[in-house]
């Protein structure tokens, strides 16, 4: 049975292009943090390592352990799976260590509803602007400005779920982002007071979806 030794599940969602990948990373070195890594179908990203990146597999081998239910969340975003077995999760979290996971809104939502019994906290990073995240998303790989184009309309849609996220957090200055996340994870394990604005986020929002 969990434990008051257990580790803490920390979700990180975001558009694509918002940050979420860069601020686990950072998260991930502080002492008792650890990665959940995903398995996806999508191809590697210049730089990208199998196992340490992605566990990057095949369609078939992705339903594979969809059938097999070895899953905790999985999802279909731009024509590629993405998801997270259970096994790796639940060690890390018997052994005390908290566990970060990188994944979008559904991915956030199935784990949500698996209720695990486990302490969850979740976070949705936001752009400061629809024009900051149009040139991040340009200076990425992605050249092809039909993707760009494509992953910007879906953002229209994406943003809509910041709703379901226990903080929403704008990414407007990569560290400051950071410590804000990470003092909030820390006020939500040790019970301090929290420095979080809702209406400052409401109003943002609204800026977004104009």
């Amino acid at each position: 049975m969990p434990s008051e030794k257990d580790g803490v599940m920390i979700i990180l969602s975001s558009p694509s292009g918002a940050g979420k990948t860069t601020l686990a990373k950072l998260l991930s070195k502080k002492k008792n943090f650890a990665i959940s890594i995903s398995h996806t179908t999508r191809n590697p990203r210049q730089g990208e390592v199998h196992k340490k990146d992605y566990f990057f597999v095949n369609d078939a081998e992705f339903k594979r352990l969809i059938k097999n239910e070895e899953f905790l969340e999985y999802a279909k975003v731009f024509n590629n799976y993405y998801g997270t077995t259970r096994t790796p999760v639940i060690d890390n979290l018997n052994k005390g260590k908290n566990v970060l996971f990188d994944i979008d809104w559904q991915g956030a939502d199935q784990i949500k509803n698996k209720k695990l019994d486990y302490k969850l906290i979740t976070f949705y990073i936001l752009p400061p602007s629809k024009d900051v995240l149009f040139q991040r998303l340009s200076n990425r790989d992605m050249k092809d400005k039909l993707i760009v184009d494509e992953r910007m309309k879906q953002f229209e849609r994406d943003v809509l779920h910041w709703i379901n996220y226990d903080y929403v957090v704008i990414n407007d200055q990569i560290e400051r982002c950071f410590n804000k996340i990470d003092n909030l994870i820390d006020a939500e394990i040790n019970n301090g007071s929290k420095d979080y604005d809702l209406n400052f986020i409401r109003e943002h929002v609204e800026k977004l979806t104009i």
